[in-house]
């Protein structure tokens, strides 16, 4: 028995086990160390994802050297889907935040095993339904939340998913991620992300590091993500 435990709402949650063992059997283990990419944008590859332990950033480059940050994928989650539905170049890259271990499936065994078991079929169509109404709950927050409370939010999120419990209470984020990482995942600049941590950091709420961040006071966080006011 597979003792992989992913939380909940991530395409492997929505599977049964036969789904599971058909899928593990389609597949292989992989493992990646951090820091490094399992694609990159416009390679010709022909394989999904299914993350089994670690982070992955998900961005796109633009011509004008732009590194847009569109999403942080956990255990469970599917990655490169559309690129093997489609058969063209990854429209994105793939990147592990953490040392990373996946199920790398090929994309015609995928697709053979989306027509032929409903139950993998229906988890692809909820995941990308989901993947849509969260982007645009993304650029709905934009427009009607302070990025106060979306950075705030960001940080409970990334607390849960991948913080560990420090002195006092506090949780240590040890994700690599940037300034630039930030502003891309709550949709503002970089600027203003400095600004809003360093007003933090003064209020004592978050330490900052090179590789980590401290929440140090997550009630307050919390008041903050829930502020809902006009666009900064």
């Amino acid at each position: 028995m597979d003792d992989w435990n992913p939380a909940a709402h991530t395409f492997w949650s929505l599977l049964d086990e036969p789904s599971r063992s058909a899928l593990t059997a389609a597949g292989r283990r992989s493992s990646f160390s951090a820091r490094t990419h399992l694609v990159r944008q416009n390679e010709e590859s022909d394989h999904v994802y299914v993350v089994r332990t670690g982070c992955v950033k998900v961005y796109t480059d633009s011509e004008t050297g732009y590194q847009a940050v569109l999403a942080i994928r956990s255990p469970g989650d599917l990655l490169g889907e559309q690129a093997g539905f489609e058969g063209r170049p990854r429209s994105a890259s793939l990147y592990a935040l953490t040392d990373v271990e996946a199920l790398v499936v090929p994309s015609a065994r995928f697709l053979a095993l989306t027509g032929s078991l409903p139950v993998v079929a229906n988890a692809v169509r909820l995941v990308l339904s989901r993947r849509l109404r969260d982007a645009d709950r993304r650029r709905a927050a934009a427009g009607a939340e302070r990025v106060e409370a979306r950075l705030a939010a960001l940080l409970l999120e990334l607390g849960e998913l991948y913080g560990s419990r420090a002195d006092g209470g506090s949780v240590r984020i040890d994700l690599p991620l940037t300034q630039d990482d930030m502003a891309g995942l709550v949709l503002t600049s970089r600027r203003t992300v400095s600004r809003v941590l360093e007003e933090w950091r003064g209020r004592g709420l978050v330490i900052t590091g090179r590789q980590a961040i401290v929440v140090a006071r997550s009630a307050e966080l919390r008041r903050c993500a829930g502020h809902s006011s006009s666009q900064e």
